[in-house]
Order: C-alpha cells, then sequence, then structure tokens
C-alpha cells in the first residue's frame, strides 16, 4: 500500500448517474449509483464468480440490486438497521403488489404527506409505503428526523418533482422479479458479516458502505437516524475473513491507518457533490483491482 499521500487515483472514473440504469426506488443520500462501473470491474474479476454478494447498509441497495439484475452474482444479501428503511425493502421484496398499488394511488401534496409523515404504521407494506413517501418528497431524499420537505424541487415543481410514480412502479416490479434472489434481513451490518462469514467467505462479496462518521465527520449524524458504526470493528472483520470486498470511505486519517494496519488497497475516485464542490472517496479493496 502506498503511503498515505500516495494513494493512487482510479482509472475509473465517476459516473454521472444518468449514465447508468436506475434501480433503486429510493433517492438515497451517499447513495452509489456513480459506483456502478467500479462494481462491475470489481466483480466481474473475482474468479470464481462469487455466489453471493452481502451488502450490511444497504440505504438504496442500489449495488445489491445491479448485481443480482445483472448477474453479476446468484444472490444477495441485503442488511439495514433502520426501521423504516428496512419495512421499505421487506414491503418491496414481499408485499410488492401492494406497495404498488399504494404508489399509483397516493397524490402528493404538503396535506397528503404531512398526514402520512404523523402515521406511525405497524404493519410493514405501509410503513415501507411511508418510507418511500417521505423519500421520494423531502430535501435530498433524506429520512432523518427533522427533514423538510422539498421547496421549489426540480424544475420548481415542488413536491411533484421527485414523485414519478410510473417510473417508481416500474422499478418496484424489476425488484419483485428477482425478489427470489435477494435476502432482506433488519439487523446491524456488522453483526450479519460475522455470522454470515465465519467460515471465512471465499465464495462471497462484500459490499461496505457505512455512514459517513469516520474521522469525526458528522453528515451521517444529519443524513441518517442510524449513524453509528464501529469502523475499526468493520475492517477487522473483513481482514479476518476470505472474502472479497470492496468498501467506500471518505479520506480521512483514522481510515488510512486502518488501510495500512490491515495491509488493504485503496484508489482515490473524484467528483463533485450535490453542490458542484470537489469531493474524494476512497475504494478500498483486499487486492489491487484498479491499479497494476
Amino acid at each position: 500500500m502506498p503511503q498515505n499521500e500516495d494513494i493512487p487515483v482510479s482509472p475509473i472514473p465517476a459516473v454521472n448517474v444518468a449514465c447508468v440504469p436506475q434501480r433503486s426506488p429510493l433517492r438515497y443520500p451517499g447513495g452509489k449509483t456513480w459506483l456502478i462501473p467500479h462494481i462491475r470491474f470489481w466483480l466481474g474479476r473475482i474468479n470464481p464468480r462469487p455466489l453471493e454478494l452481502i451488502e450490511p447498509f444497504a440505504g438504496g441497495a442500489i449495488v445489491s440490486l445491479t448485481a443480482v439484475m445483472e448477474n453479476l452474482v446468484q444472490r444477495a444479501v441485503m442488511a439495514e438497521i433502520d426501521r423504516d428503511v428496512a419495512a421499505f425493502w421487506s414491503a418491496a421484496l414481499h408485499h410488492n403488489d401492494e406497495l404498488r398499488r399504494s404508489v399509483r394511488e397516493f397524490k402528493p401534496t404538503r396535506d397528503s404527506v404531512g398526514q402520512l409523515s404523523s402515521q406511525k404504521p405497524l404493519s410493514v407494506a405501509p410503513r415501507g409505503f411511508r418510507t418511500l413517501v417521505l423519500n421520494r418528497t423531502r430535501r435530498g431524499g433524506i429520512l432523518a428526523n427533522g427533514a423538510a420537505l422539498a421547496r421549489s424541487g426540480e424544475n420548481g415543481k415542488g413536491l411533484l418533482s421527485r414523485w414519478y410514480p410510473d417510473t417508481i412502479v416500474r422499478r418496484l416490479r424489476d425488484i419483485s422479479h428477482h425478489s427470489d434472489r435477494i435476502e432482506f434481513l433488519q439487523s446491524d451490518g456488522l453483526d450479519v458479516l460475522e455470522s454470515r462469514l465465519c467460515n471465512g467467505g471465499s465464495d462471497t462479496a462484500v459490499f461496505a458502505d457505512p455512514p459517513y462518521t469516520a474521522g469525526g465527520k458528522q453528515a451521517g449524524k444529519r443524513l441518517y437516524n442510524s449513524h453509528i458504526i464501529d469502523h475499526q470493528r468493520l475492517f477487522s472483520i473483513l481482514a479476518n475473513s476470505r472474502a472479497d470486498f470492496l468498501m467506500t470511505y471518505d479520506k480521512s486519517p483514522e481510515i488510512l491507518e486502518l488501510i495500512n494496519t490491515c495491509q488493504f488497497q485503496a484508489v482515490e475516485v473524484h467528483m463533485r457533490n450535490t453542490h458542484h464542490s470537489k469531493v474524494t472517496e476512497l475504494v478500498i479493496t483486499r487486492f489491487p483491482v484498479f491499479v497494476t
């Protein structure tokens, strides 16, 4: 591994999200659609091809959905500890017809969204639908407590700027066609990894995109209700397994030290965030995948 200041830049650029298929109904803050070319390259180089992909911090789950729908793996295991996000994925996988019907019938206004926001559904499908509506009508798709509704939105359409019922229904239908190859667990992602990798995990790949809290980052607290994670434990679990993996992290001294300690490999990917500021993310693997 190079010295911290000499981490190479990935030859695969971050792509505009419009350049790859949009498979997730959620517009998740910190989503990894831009990373899909890296995911395809990484999984395509693993020999033999992994049977299973584990995504311990599912969020919008674009990587699991892509890996299954493009037959990069046979099956995916998605874990998410947030109860509302978990309800959405449980509904999408097990109550898809009901969820699609709710999307078709709902008319988002400030009153209707406000009423839905104040409810606390006990059953999976209504709670999952509530999550979807709030995700598509709040600014930036943020589900954390206190997030505000979109105001002007895209092209001045306000709440409707991200509510595309036909598109959402189509994505949900595509998920239903692959639901037999996706296992979802409402659980702590680190516990799932420890359990699933206890026998080594040589036929398993792991994609880990943990909340942005390393190095004292505060973005995770603002974006997610469940944002506390033991980063050292994550690195240790992967280092002690035989699973191939890809992790994404902000570049911070804490993470650079863990990369060096575990003798992992990293490349930088440069992009612009929603505020058009240049940002750098690290793509971390066990072996040198993106550089020779």
